[in-house]
């Protein structure tokens, strides 16, 4: 027989009649046998959980000294067998134990995003319909539920799936943590802006990342998009970007939204803009926040309002990016509750009787349109007649002291002014009379001056109200001799004045009229 010892390496097999030195123990899962077998000694270890069994032989009438090498061998060999079976044994049901653990953390990680996915649904329902119920109402647009949940497409909708056939991707626009915009032409010719999601966007990657399941985030993710159609469907407004249509893959898969095509914002080529296209890009942000004060899903705050989140489309100010609004009331027992808080400036807003905060919608869009827009647009080359205008508003607004209507009255009354001229009634009506007018006519052969702000690079172009504003601009510019009325106007109705040193020859032109000093030899 063999006895086995164990050890802090193993099981040992030590053979009959040797002495043990350490503790004996119950061998693992398995036991050693001798017997004697056709004149040789046999040796076997029979592991448990139905392994095959190890066996040794060797003559019995071998010389002494070689059977005790043999059986030393065998004892050896037997050991290390036994030693390298239970390793085998241990790793499989460790192995067995992680993938439990494995399928038992990938199925809570899938119950987790089910639950993400189920309160993003429940966040779009209520702007389904007017009344907010928890179910679309059946006399909205029955359609565009069944569009964004199982990818099919409603008869006669604008743009669908099937137009996005065949178009050339020109640029990309831009891309965020969640959404990559992308400008293509459409196989009409026709150019648009297509949403979609960023697949490296962060918002992707940190969902990839914790739930390791990327058809369910990418789907995640696209609840974003889907609720920027839904609100695209119920704010329409000239200074929201018009939804030409959207794409919605099959069974709750990714959507792409298809906007008309506009041009980034950029605040720092506007900085150098004249200050009548300025002014254009403040009022129409503040028609914009006047339409979302009182819009069909009641006041809408801008919760991520920045620059970035706005267009130009032919010169109209847009915003493009609705994902982050919210028609949501802020309940509060307190005026305490009711704080608008900002980098340099805190606000507290009256708590109304029915637990909500008076007006904080609307007055967090005001401030931000104040420090983001007016701000920097606003104040700079204003026309002398309307700078205590442009003040006042920067003072009311600064301060919250005046609401959106107050705030749009202001701007609408300055834009009054501007297109009728009252603001000029201070400048005298003889300013012309230095001037030879020539009407039908333009000049040629010219000598330019540069301005600023000027609507043309190679000059200086400016906006009046009449050719008497344009004699007052020309007597205040030393360089000034002439200046010609073109038939071009701005979108305030305006026509656009060239100012110049010099000329060569007057030529025909029907749609403008030069005039020159009397003092200037021609």
């Amino acid at each position: 027989m063999l006895t086995l010892t164990r050890t802090p390496a193993g099981w040992l097999a030590w053979p009959a009649g040797c002495k043990v030195t350490r503790g004996q123990d119950t061998p693992p899962s398995g036991s050693f046998h001798e017997e004697e077998v056709e004149g040789a000694d046999y040796f076997s270890f029979a592991p448990s959980r139905h392994h095959q069994s190890f066996s040794l032989y060797w003559p019995c009438n071998m010389p002494a000294a070689v059977g005790k090498s043999l059986r030393a061998a065998a004892v050896l060999s037997v050991a290390v067998l036994s030693f390298l079976v239970c390793l085998l044994l241990g790793s499989v049901r460790h192995l067995g134990s992680d993938r439990e653990d494995l399928d038992e953390e990938l199925a809570s990680l899938r119950t987790e995003l089910s639950h993400q996915l189920a309160q993003r649904r429940q966040e779009i329902l209520p702007l389904l319909s007017p009344g907010r119920d928890k179910e679309p109402s059946p006399t909205w647009d029955s359609n565009l539920w069944g569009e964004l949940t199982r990818g099919s497409t409603a008869a006669g909708s604008p743009l669908g799936c099937g137009a996005l056939r065949d178009m050339q991707p020109l640029e990309v626009l831009g891309s965020g943590y969640t959404k990559l915009v992308v400008k293509v032409t459409l196989a009409g010719g026709e150019p648009v802006a297509l949403k979609m999601v960023n697949e490296n966007g962060i918002d992707m990657g940190k969902c990839v990342e914790g739930f390791k399941d990327t058809h369910g985030c990418r789907q995640l993710v696209s609840y974003k998009l889907s609720k920027e159609v839904v609100l695209l469907h119920r704010l329409r407004h000239p200074n929201i970007i018009k939804l030409r249509g959207h794409c919605a893959g099959e069974a709750g898969g990714p959507v792409t939204v298809i906007l008309e095509q506009g041009n980034p914002l950029q605040m720092l080529q506007l900085l150098q803009s004249p200050w009548e296209d300025r002014f254009r890009v403040c009022l129409d942000l503040v028609r914009l926040l006047h339409f979302l004060s009182r819009s069909p899903l009641g006041s809408v705050a801008l919760l991520d309002f920045q620059p970035r989140q706005f267009v130009m489309v032919s010169g109209e100010l847009k915003l493009t990016d609705l994902d982050d609004a919210s028609a949501a009331d802020t309940p509060c027992s307190r005026d305490a509750d009711c704080s608008l808080q900002f980098p340099h400036r805190n606000f507290t807003l009256t708590c109304l009787a029915s637990g909500v905060c008076e007006g904080l919608n609307e007055k967090m869009n005001i401030y931000n349109a104040y420090r983001y827009f007016f701000t920097y647009l606003l104040p700079h080359q204003a026309p002398p007649g309307l700078t205590h205008l442009v003040e006042r508003i920067m003072n009311v607004t600064g301060e919250l002291k005046a609401g959106i209507n107050e705030t749009l009255d202001a701007f609408e009354h300055i834009l009054h002014l501007y297109q009728s001229g009252l603001h000029l009634d201070k400048l005298p009506s003889s300013v012309l009379r230095d001037y030879n007018v020539t009407r039908g006519m333009t000049t040629s052969g010219n000598t330019e001056y540069h301005c600023w702000p000027s609507y043309s690079q190679l000059g200086c172009v400016l906006s009046v109200h009449s050719a008497r504003e344009a004699a007052h601009i020309c007597n205040l510019h030393s360089q000034c001799t002439s200046f010609t009325l073109t038939g071009q106007k701005t979108w305030a109705g305006r026509p656009l004045a060239t100012f110049r040193s010099s000329f060569s020859l007057l030529v025909p032109d029907e749609t403008s009229e030069v005039y020159v000093k009397k003092s200037t030899a021609v």
